[in-house]
């Protein structure tokens, strides 16, 4: 995800000091980020569940594309430097390059996913234990009904414009 960093340009640079949320779980803020450097903790439920280190890394993004509230908090575990688009929507319409980026690496991610639970899957076919209920997970996931996406913004548009 390093290449993103060539697109941080129309949006706002933070410093962030270590222990600072960024976003938090349930909340909504529209907003995308990339990790400029530093150390940041994701947290789903109170849990540490995941660690951003690598520079370009993109954080926010489930939240802006299924136009949700974010599903973890991010916390930095030490000084970072953010880069922070305020208006994502807009951003990733202006720069498709990006969005397949990020297409590309929720696809990888889901890939691991199914790929992990397929693995369960096998590893625990007729046992008889809540693990034998991955194969509905697994077929839930490939029949999840398509949302309806329009293109552009539900805010109402300014009349002074």
């Amino acid at each position: 995800m390093r290449a993103v960093l060539d697109y941080c340009s129309g949006g706002t640079e933070r410093q962030i000091k270590a222990g600072e949320l960024i976003l938090t779980e349930g909340g909504s803020t529209g907003h995308l980020y990339v990790l400029m450097d530093g150390k940041l903790e994701v947290i789903k439920g109170g849990t540490v569940v995941a660690t951003i280190a690598e520079p370009g890394a993109v954080f926010g993004e489930m939240s802006v594309l299924l136009d949700r509230p974010h599903t973890a908090t991010v916390r930095a575990s030490q000084d970072s430097t953010i880069y922070e688009f305020q208006d994502a929507a807009s951003f990733l319409i202006q720069e498709p390059a990006v969005a397949l980026m990020l297409a590309r690496m929720l696809a990888q991610r889901l890939n691991v996913a199914n790929t992990y639970l397929a693995d369960l899957k096998r590893q625990y076919a007729g046992h008889g234990t809540h693990l034998a209920m991955v194969g509905d997970v697994l077929q839930s996931m490939i029949n999840l009904p398509q949302l309806e996406v329009e293109p552009g913004s539900d805010r109402q548009s300014d009349p002074r414009m």
